[in-house]
């Protein structure tokens, strides 16, 4: 029987984390660093992406920070080039980047709202997986994990546009499961609810929607980044080896059906 910290070691794993700067990115590359895996870290901007990888340093991480935009393909490759010649190779990948430019009803964003989520949110995730599947079909298997949310369940308010790709990562993450399984690859959803970050800002700065928010919400209380971690660390490592295909919902119970 495996021990508990041989279930969780991901001592010589290699993982990149997308939006990995701050917020949930940030606190699951702190857990998959803590577990013994070497990090890549990327962020859209510079501005805070070395003083994350600075601080999962000093924690005794090896880290490579490497800026890149998640709807730019060609970033995104050179991403990966970059990674391969550093570390061999991916084994983990944690789709997080995301944007969410549109708030307000969803008949009334611009297409260019519409393309640009697609690019961020979607179309990232899926150039990213092209390139790092191939690889870890060669090293034997791999973890995917894709960052969605509760609203890619059901729709949040004057988030229609974000929610509806959202729902499509959901779709996605079953349907790379599915053809990925035979190659030893597990891929899974993580969906959070409301979690304060500055990406959420818009959200938990609003009395009105935060006391819609924690009046529905049993714990009384929204997410924090770590909140998050635990289950990413348990996606990423040999403890998930049975599951695919499957969302998480980490909401603090607000999805519960309550009457």
């Amino acid at each position: 029987m495996n021990s508990m910290p041989s279930m969780f070691n991901l001592t010589g794993k290699v993982a990149v984390v997308t939006g990995g700067s701050r917020g949930i990115g940030l606190a699951i590359a702190q857990a998959l660093a803590g577990a013994g895996a070497k990090l890549v870290i990327t962020a859209r901007k510079a501005d805070g992406l070395q003083d994350a990888a600075n601080s999962l340093r000093e924690s005794g991480a090896e880290v490579l920070a490497l800026t890149a935009h998640n709807g730019d393909k060609d970033q995104l490759q050179t991403l990966i080039q970059q990674t391969v010649e550093a570390y061999g190779g991916v084994d983990i990948l944690v789709n997080n980047a995301a944007t969410n430019p549109h708030f307000g009803p969803i008949l009334e964003a611009e297409d260019s709202m519409w393309q640009k989520t697609i690019e961020v949110n979607l179309l990232g995730n899926i150039w990213l997986c092209q390139q790092v599947v191939p690889m870890m079909r060669s090293r034997g298997g791999g973890k995917i994990i894709n960052i969605a949310s509760i609203n890619g369940i059901r729709p949040g308010r004057m988030q229609g546009v974000y929610s509806t790709t959202k729902a499509a990562v959901i779709n996605l993450t079953q349907t790379l499961a599915m053809e990925l399984a035979p190659d030893n690859i597990q891929c899974n959803a993580i969906a959070p609810g409301l979690v304060q970050t500055k990406f959420a800002r818009a959200i938990w700065e609003n009395d009105m929607l935060m006391d819609l928010v924690l009046s529905r919400t049993p714990a009384q209380r929204t997410g924090q980044p770590d909140d998050i971690a635990g289950i990413a660390l348990y996606l990423a490592s040999p403890a998930s080896a049975f599951t695919t295909g499957q969302v998480f919902v980490i909401d603090g119970g607000v999805s519960i059906p309550m009457i």
